[in-house]
């Protein structure tokens, strides 16, 4: 469990795992509305050495974010009820980039098989504090959830 005061630190685990991310990592963002997932993705936007500005794909479905060390790909599904087979996902999962899907629980069976889960929780007396969960669905995301923490730690 990761401990958040602010969005600043948000923005910092963000980085850090930006510039920690490799091709084909998948990064699921789960929380309420409000919990700091678009915060937390223009932290690994910058991580990845991209400037442009970051805004949720919420209605436009998937974003893609070329001029960094990787490509990013910014996914929101939250306003997908099924169908997601016929989007193509795979193809970004199993790519050359880092595929950042909030609300991927809306997925279902189209989740990525690999991939590394964060649920950022809301504290109910403080609105700035975050408690962020990692959990690990596969060899590789067992792997880059190693690299976030450590260099989380060293920090």
């Amino acid at each position: 469990m990761i401990t958040l005061i602010n969005t600043a630190m948000t923005e910092r685990l963000g980085k850090i795992i930006g510039s920690v991310a490799e091709p084909s990592d998948n990064l699921v963002l789960t929380g309420d509305l409000g919990a700091g997932k678009t915060t937390l993705t223009k932290g690994i936007a910058l991580g990845l050495g991209i400037d442009q500005m970051i805004k949720s794909p919420t209605y436009t479905i998937i974003r893609e974010y070329q001029q960094g060390r990787l490509p990013l790909y910014h996914m929101d599904v939250y306003r997908i009820e099924s169908g997601a087979d016929d989007l193509g996902l795979d193809d970004y999962f199993e790519g050359d980039g880092l595929s950042v899907i909030e609300w991927g629980q809306q997925l279902g069976d189209f989740v990525p098989e690999d991939y590394l889960e964060l649920i950022l929780h809301k504290d109910g007396q403080d609105e700035n504090l975050r408690q962020v969960e990692l959990i690990v669905h596969g060899e590789q995301a067992q792997k880059f959830q190693g690299r976030i923490l450590k260099a989380w730690e060293s920090e």
